[in-house]
């Protein structure tokens, strides 16, 4: 009987740390791709895979699923060099944090191959296979974006495979509502920290920054390519939301400038009383799943 195959393309911070993870599901191999002689050596040193290679195309006709981990352009390209390599029947994954432009990229692939959009909501500030571990996926929470051609078969494996990663859930939602959601809760704050480093008093501040400048700017030394990507691709929903906190901003501070507290007592008010109904829901184990239309599968 042939040896059924896991292929992640990509061992980097969420790549190394998915072969890691799926080490042991069910009767699966998992062979890891890399690019760099330098990457090889730590992905070996880690036991990333089980094996690993530099050429990940000549895996694909062996592959039953095939995980990529690629920046943005790169998830594209692959899939546009090498559609009429994958297996007939395979399954193939992604893990970008945008899903409308990655699911027109895949809608390339033959019929026969199964497409189906993923984001892990985990991550660090740093990357790399040496940052990677097994455990970074626990109780978090794994979007899911079916393609036209998914079968229910390939969405359950999907499920399995994140509870042998020891994902808290499997959330399954649109391109649409995935990118609108993604724009607020993880966009945005990377612009807000961003803009507020971008100013010169960050130069005079070492050491006298607050716990809340440390939370605000934690994702600001960011990988400046991948998320030049990430803000071009989603730019639609996410210049709305910039749009609609800018408004918020121009609010408090005509409000600051004419000395109106009352105005300004009122929009904090509300605006605390939505942060601690929030913090009440995450204590009741409610997720994000309230605030889209995603169902679980």
């Amino acid at each position: 009987m042939r040896e059924k195959q896991i292929l992640v393309v990509g061992l980097g911070l969420i790549g190394g740390s998915l072969a890691m993870a799926l080490q042991g599901f069910e009767d699966y191999t998992v062979v890891g791709a890399v690019r760099s002689q330098s990457t090889y050596e730590k992905a070996a040193a880690k036991g990333a895979a089980q094996r690993i290679t530099f050429d990940p195309a000549a895996e694909l006709p062996e592959s039953d699923v095939v995980i990529l981990c690629q920046d943005p352009q790169g998830i594209c390209d692959f899939l546009r060099d090498n559609r009429a390599r994958f297996r007939p029947g395979s399954l193939v994954l992604d893990v970008c944090g945008v899903k409308g432009a990655i699911m027109e990229c895949a809608s390339c692939l033959p019929p026969e191959v199964d497409f189906i959009g993923c984001h892990p909501m985990a991550g660090k500030e740093v990357s790399g296979i040496e940052h990677a571990e097994a455990t970074l996926f626990r109780n978090t929470h794994c979007l899911v974006v079916p393609g036209p051609h998914s079968t229910q078969a390939h969405l359950a494996l999907v499920e399995r495979m994140a509870a042998h990663c020891r994902f808290g859930d499997v959330v399954r939602t649109t391109s649409q509502e995935h990118d609108a959601l993604i724009a607020y809760t993880s966009q945005l704050m990377h612009v807000i920290a961003l803009a507020v480093c971008d100013s010169p008093l960050l130069e005079g501040c070492v050491g006298f920054e607050g716990g809340s400048f440390r939370d605000c700017t934690r994702v600001a030394a960011l990988d400046v390519g991948l998320w030049t990507q990430l803000f071009t691709l989603n730019a639609p929903a996410l210049t709305q939301v910039v749009e609609e906190l800018e408004e918020r901003l121009r609010a408090y501070r005509l409000a600051m400038q004419r000395g109106d507290r009352a105005a300004l007592e009122g929009m904090l008010a509300s605006a605390a009383g939505r942060k601690r109904m929030l913090n009440l829901e995450r204590a009741r184990g409610d997720d994000v799943r309230s605030q889209f239309s995603g169902e679980m599968i």
